[in-house]
């Protein structure tokens, strides 16, 4: 009996060894270093599929840093118009475009939004979200249930502190940081 029950326990101890709070690994490589970012199907399932899928086909590739503001947040993802060096990029433009894929429900949930917490960006229409995502430099509870949480930054938030940061109001970009590749393990 002692047997069995060293036995069960062993397996026990195994299993929560081995079972991964998060399934699927996002790297971003940044000039000064990678980027790992643990995705979370289970609290997004929409929104972190639609990224791999952009990620997959290299859609992230080159993508522009356009909205990085001091204490908040640096926003990327705009496939349409901050793809540098592709012909439809726009400097003046990047932060206004998706991907072609289809805008996205809002799948907001309890998952604060903290440093580190990888967002879902959209307009003011909760249901809008497409392709571009931020990276919280600090904490910011105001966002907490009003945008979608996708995934936290697990490795490389010394890279992420490194992005060139924008001025005025809106944290706009001259000259951006961008996303040298973007690639998904599972």
């Amino acid at each position: 009996m002692t047997m069995l029950r060293l036995a069960f326990a062993g397996t026990v101890a195994l299993a929560s060894f081995t079972v991964p709070a998060f399934a699927d690994t996002m790297t971003i490589q940044l000039k000064d270093g990678p980027v790992v970012v643990q995705l979370d199907p289970k609290l997004a399932p929409k929104n972190v599929a639609q990224i791999e899928a952009l990620a997959a086909k290299g859609a992230y590739d080159n993508v522009a840093f356009h909205r990085v503001i001091e204490g908040f947040m640096a926003q990327t993802g705009d496939v349409k118009f901050g793809k540098i060096g592709s012909p439809t990029y726009n400097a003046a433009q990047a932060g206004m475009g998706g991907s072609d894929m289809p805008d996205l429900p809002g799948e907001f949930s309890k998952a604060p939004f903290v440093r580190g917490t990888v967002g879902m960006a959209r307009s003011q229409s909760p249901n809008s979200a497409n392709s571009q995502f931020f990276i919280m430099f600090a904490d910011g509870p105001f966002l907490n249930g009003q945008y979608t949480v996708v995934g936290k930054v697990t490795s490389g938030m010394e890279f992420v502190d490194k992005i060139k940061r924008g001025a005025g109001g809106n944290g706009e970009v001259s000259n951006p940081d961008k996303m040298i590749k973007v690639t998904i393990t599972k």
